[in-house]
């Protein structure tokens, strides 16, 4: 495909573009050829403004092929560094322009007597804003050899005093000087408007997301002024305190008991930050948060609790009904047995057949006693009494207690102290979950000294109390369910210990989990250190 001779006459050779455009039908399709350049390589480069495209004229022909989509990116930058080249040229044309007519009135009106030699300060220092360092520093020398050459001429045809260098000397070290400082603060007020852009495009983009978040949000969240009145809200906000137009309203005339709290929050009482209250039918949580602004504003939270709430209480009663099955499925099984038993009883006349069936009513009495305490024992969970337990000096008096009591050897529980520690557990609660682990521990240890361990670790504020033992360990089929209520491997067991022990250790804001790591039974506690009294 040919370009016609007259769109090279067409090219302004000032400005690099195409003076007249025109149609060229190209495959069968038409292309709008628009503004035309020369590259580096000088060869002339014309837009498409129709299939967007990029075309190369080749130096020595009129053939037009398209330019690789790489090179487009070479060429926009040749472009404007035409563009920025054409600025340079301009304003050190009207630099030197103005050195020249400054330089010529000084000699008209007397030379550097005039006092005329300061505009070219301020003719170079204005450049000096928009123009590289480099052309400033050009444009300072420039002014400098001017008022030198002007100084010189006053001199050789006057005979003017060779002490009269001293003033355009000044002025040139000044237009030097003054070049250089200007030009250092324009490019840091050109950094600092570049970064100032860059922020505010990400403060602009942050605000935007946080607007969208904040009106998705599912709790309400209101802007407080210092007053207590409204002075931003979202939707949801408006809808879970039932108001129409909230901003500029006084928050205490529609919450009750709020007054109180905010002042009382303003004077410092952090216990006041929080409000629970029933508004409309629905139970909603207040909660101020300081954002610590300058202008005295206060952030509220309104959390609707209504669902929150109902789903707790369901699944509380799914809990009890659950645990009540358990229970009187559990109760079942030795009932049956003692009825079955005391029949037999009434029936037989043998003594020693009458002996073991008083034994069968008594054990199952006993697993019905044990299965009650336990039930209890759940319910007293939540009345933890935390107390300040030395670890180091109470678990051996601990060992001892429960060796005497189990009638076990005391050389079977090893104990390792690494140092000393102090929690904070309601001794009665780390009693029965540690009376429960050493119990299961040696049931299923081997019979030798050291067959259960208690060792007691701390790292930092973290404290670690391991019980673990030589036995068989946990079966990984079963681990699922190892803490879940009337699960027992027993015969005898009512399944709710390390349930009831993970429980109270919850209560007291410690973790009973199963490690996995050795071939035996692994159960650790975990709990903060008690700060120092």
């Amino acid at each position: 495909m040919t370009l016609p001779p007259d769109a090279l006459v067409a090219l302004d050779r000032r400005t690099g573009r195409v003076l007249r455009r025109f149609e060229l039908p190209r495959d069968g399709a038409r292309h709008v050829l628009g503004d035309m350049t020369i590259g580096p390589d000088g060869a002339v480069y014309v837009t498409d403004s129709v299939a967007g495209g990029v075309y190369r004229l080749r130096p020595g022909g009129a053939a037009l092929d398209t330019l690789a989509p790489e090179h487009r990116g070479g060429m926009i930058e040749h472009v404007l560094r035409n563009l920025r080249d054409l600025f340079n040229l301009q304003i050190s044309a009207h630099v030197a322009l103005d050195i020249v007519a400054i330089t010529l009135l000084m000699f008209a009106s007397g030379g550097i007597r005039s006092g005329l030699g300061v505009m070219l300060l301020i003719a170079i220092t204005g450049a000096a804003l928009v123009a590289p360092r480099r052309l400033a520093m050009l444009y300072a020398a420039l002014a400098a050899i001017a008022l030198l050459l002007e100084q010189t001429y006053w001199m050789l045809r006057f005979d003017a005093p060779e002490a009269n260098y001293l003033q355009p000397a000044l002025l040139a070290i000044g237009g030097f000087a003054g070049a250089g400082m200007v030009s250092w603060l324009a490019q840091r007020v050109a950094a600092n408007e570049g970064l100032a852009l860059e922020r505010g495009r990400a403060l602009e983009t942050q605000l935007r997301v946080n607007q969208l978040v904040i009106a998705d949000m599912q709790d309400g969240v209101l802007v407080l002024d210092r007053e207590g009145r409204v002075a931003q809200h979202n939707r949801q906000a408006q809808r879970l305190l039932g108001a129409g137009a909230l901003r500029g309203t006084e928050l205490a005339r529609l919450v009750p008991g709020f007054a109180e709290r905010w002042r009382a929050w303003r004077e410092g009482d952090a216990g006041a930050a929080r409000l629970d209250l029933d508004l409309q039918g629905r139970s909603l949580r207040l909660r101020l948060v300081d954002p610590g602004a300058a202008e005295q504003l206060a952030v509220l939270f309104v959390e609707d609790t209504t669902r929150s709430r109902e789903e707790a209480q369901q699944l509380k009663l799914a809990a009890l009904g659950r645990l009540t099955a358990n229970i009187a499925h559990e109760i079942r099984n030795p009932l049956s047995a003692i009825s079955h038993a005391a029949e037999l009883l009434d029936e037989e006349q043998r003594a020693r057949e009458r002996g073991r069936l008083t034994r069968i009513i008594h054990d199952n009495t006993q697993r019905l006693e044990r299965l009650v305490s336990n039930v209890l024992q759940l319910n007293r969970r939540d009345r933890a009494a935390a107390d300040r337990v030395p670890l180091d000096s109470w678990l051996p008096a601990f060992v001892e207690d429960f060796c005497a009591n189990e009638s076990a050897p005391a050389d079977r529980i090893a104990v390792a102290i690494a140092r000393p520690v102090t929690v904070m557990f309601d001794r009665e609660h780390l009693r029965q979950v540690l009376w429960n682990l050493l119990r299961n521990g040696l049931r299923h240890a081997r019979e030798e000294p050291g067959g259960v361990r208690i060792a007691l670790n701390a790292y930092a504020d973290q404290v670690e109390l391991n019980v673990m033992d030589n036995g068989p360990g946990v079966a990984r089929g079963v681990l699922g369910q190892l803490f879940e209520p009337f699960f027992t491997t027993e015969s005898k067991g009512t399944g709710l210990g390390l349930y009831l022990a993970r429980e109270l250790c919850a209560a007291n804001r410690a973790t009973l989990e199963y490690v996995d790591d050795m071939q035996g039974a692994h159960f650790r506690i975990l709990c903060r250190e008690a700060p120092a009294a």
